[in-house]
């Protein structure tokens, strides 16, 4: 395994003072976002890119010649439901494939996306509860729009992965975020299963434990139970505040900057889970099967940048499967 940073976490500052901080830090491999909800701070844009090979070279000679790496594309975002959003974080994942071709890039993280609940809305529905009750005049009317909403995922996902093998990506890993179709082990297997198996040979899963935390999973658990289908990990933790959580549950709608009332919080690796911890999910991981990049995405507003950054740096340097 080798450690990687998604460099979004520098913000908004010169591509190659970006580059000099990430080498300053010890770390040769770089994640960059190309869109979507991402800052997308350092690519100018895929599709600018992908017009002109000279600022294409200009680009990969910048990240050459300090020796990096890079480790995957990041194009999180939305790209199923019906909405002016939707159709640009579309556009944005499939040039993001092309640019991945161009750079040989060959993994690809982003998210499922999350449709609408009925033709014709425009806004996306996340189902948490059961879909058993309750019903109106004999309909149960959640379970018939999570039924359009997998429609949707095949019929996208499907055309999607053919899209990017097309252009030369292995792998295209799914972050399961809350919010999304796929937020956890059984939705990438239904994902799997509505796409078929050609399309589903490219689909897997960029295993980021916080956000199966955060849902009350074990991410140790879901290591094994992935087995071949971990295509990416992020390195990233999330603490269950004692006290609140007990109180409020995991359910949780404050703003992330309120840090101190929130049940739980993204924090510095080794901040959440233990060192202990930490070596268990990576020695699991390792042992079904992975040993690609453990990408640090440090979210922590607990602490500064730079503490969480070297906290995490510290911890994953300890932990991880080398």
């Amino acid at each position: 395994m080798e450690l990687s940073i998604c460099t979004d976490v520098f913000g908004k500052i010169p591509f190659t003072e970006m580059l000099d901080k990430v080498k300053a830090y010890g770390i040769n491999a770089i994640e960059m976002t190309t869109g979507g909800w991402g800052g997308c701070f350092f690519v100018p844009s895929a599709e600018e890119l992908i017009k002109s090979p000279a600022k294409l070279q200009a680009f990969k000679n910048e990240i050459d010649k300090r020796g990096l790496k890079i480790s995957a594309l990041n194009c999180s975002g939305n790209p199923l439901v019906n909405n002016p959003m939707g159709k640009t974080h579309s556009k944005t994942i499939h040039d993001t494939a092309v640019l991945a071709g161009l750079l040989g890039v060959k993994t690809i993280v982003t998210m499922s996306g999350l449709p609408e609940g009925a033709p014709g809305d425009t806004t996306p529905n996340w189902f948490t509860t059961t879909v058993s009750w309750p019903e109106y005049e004999g309909r149960l009317y959640m379970a018939d729009s999570i039924k359009y909403q997998w429609e949707v995922a095949a019929k996208w996902w499907k055309e999607y992965a053919h899209f990017a093998k097309e252009n030369g990506v292995e792998k295209i890993a799914i972050e399961e975020f809350p919010c999304q179709l796929v937020n956890n082990v059984r939705n990438l297997n239904k994902l799997l299963e509505v796409v078929g198996p050609e399309a589903a040979e490219v689909i897997g899963m960029n295993l980021d434990p916080s956000h199966l935390m955060i849902q009350g999973a074990d991410p140790i658990a879901a290591a094994r139970a992935l087995g071949d289908k971990i295509y990416y990990i992020h390195g990233k933790d999330a603490r269950i505040e004692r006290g609140l959580v007990d109180i409020d549950g995991l359910t949780e709608t404050l703003p992330v900057s309120e840090t101190a009332k929130r049940t739980w919080n993204y924090v510095a690796v080794g901040c959440g889970k233990d060192l202990q911890w930490w070596k268990e999910f990576f020695s699991v991981a390792h042992m079904m099967g992975y040993n690609g990049y453990i990408s640090l995405e440090m979210e922590d507003l607990t602490m500064t940048v730079d503490a969480g950054l070297r906290t995490s740096i510290d911890a994953l340097n300890q932990t991880i499967s080398k």
